[in-house]
């Protein structure tokens, strides 16, 4: 068998992934072995944080949904109720931008939930 080099191939393939390493700390973004296996860490955590986001924006909305709750006197979990019974679909990230951004219309809903809570 020919002994084979593979120069050009293999510079390309290193120089791409100490491009992807640049502004890594130490010899992470120098040295091709760390600069990969730290590249593919990146690409692993990038991989799960784009699921975990969806979780995160999910818990910010209820938090502001239920900070808004507890200023017109009723907790989350009795508003979530209410606006179920009272067949209101609003999601969460609406109802959280409406307690940030219109606040009369959240206070709006609230006593529409409120009435459907007392019968």
């Amino acid at each position: 068998m020919a002994r084979v080099k593979g120069g050009y191939v293999t510079r390309q393939r290193r120089k791409k992934t100490l491009k992807l390493a640049s502004g890594y700390f130490g010899s992470k973004h120098l040295l091709f072995k760390t600069a990969k296996e730290q590249v593919m860490h990146s690409f692993q955590y990038a991989y799960n944080d784009r699921r975990q986001v969806k979780s995160d924006f999910r818990k910010l909305w209820i938090k502001r949904i239920n900070a808004a709750c507890h200023m017109c006197d009723i907790s989350y979990s009795q508003m979530m109720f209410g606006l179920r019974k009272a067949n209101i679909t609003v999601n969460r990230k609406m109802l959280s931008e409406l307690a940030i951004n219109d606040f009369p219309s959240f206070q709006k809903l609230v006593v529409d939930v409120k009435k459907q809570l007392v019968i």
